[in-house]
């Protein structure tokens, strides 16, 4: 999802087709996925599947968590269209409220879903050596008419990298691109691990990054 409406307006937006049944998983994550291990995965805020589709067909077991059940009923659609229905289990909750499993997940990604204040239980979901990816909207000087109409739900310069630092920081940048439909969108993304220790192995670092 992009922002916080209430979701009975999700279920109009998804119903409608005002939001895109089969957007783009992130090229972030697309990217470093080869070397992130298989295993069980949480989508949060999947919206209609953008990550959770991607993941369940490169062989992750896949929680797709949503509040908007007409989202989840794309979701599983989508999923069946493609194959991988018995790789994805919907989860019908908001993501505000939801008692996350601790040390379950092998990877958490949450794309434009603004959650700073659960990224402790988020830390806590993932098994030890799992990673969590986050991309959401950023504050930016210029217009960015994509995303949420106020600041509310927009990540500060460098606040979602700050969020991180519990975990190992694996990649992280901030930045604007222009959209096919004109609409330039300022985004932040992260991904980190839970690991420590001074000496680490690190994900091969995809040749366009």
């Amino acid at each position: 999802m992009d922002d916080h409406d209430g979701t009975g307006d999700w279920d109009e937006r998804f119903a409608s087709g005002e939001y895109p049944r089969d957007p783009e998983p992130s090229p972030v994550l697309r990217s470093y996925e080869p070397s992130i291990p298989d295993g069980r995965a949480l989508d949060l805020a999947t919206g209609t599947g953008r990550n959770a589709l991607f993941l369940a067909a490169a062989g992750y077991e896949v929680d797709a968590l949503d509040a908007s059940s007409e989202g989840l009923r794309i979701v599983r659609e989508r999923a069946a269209e493609r194959g991988v229905e018995d790789r994805i289990e919907t989860v019908h909750a908001d993501a505000r409220e939801h008692e996350f499993p601790t040390e379950r997940y092998d990877l958490v990604t949450v794309s434009f879903y603004h959650t700073l204040d659960r990224f402790t239980e988020l830390h806590e979901s993932l098994v030890e050596g799992g990673y969590l990816f986050v991309e959401g909207h950023l504050r930016s000087a210029e217009p960015t008419p994509s995303g949420p109409s106020t600041d509310r739900y927009r990540f500060g310069a460098n606040e979602l990298l700050r969020a991180g630092l519990g975990l190992t920081v694996l990649h992280y940048d901030e930045g604007a691109e222009e959209r096919p439909d004109d609409r330039r969108r300022a985004t932040a993304r992260l991904l980190a691990r839970r690991s420590h220790g001074s000496r680490q192995s690190y994900p091969e670092r995809p040749d366009d990054r």
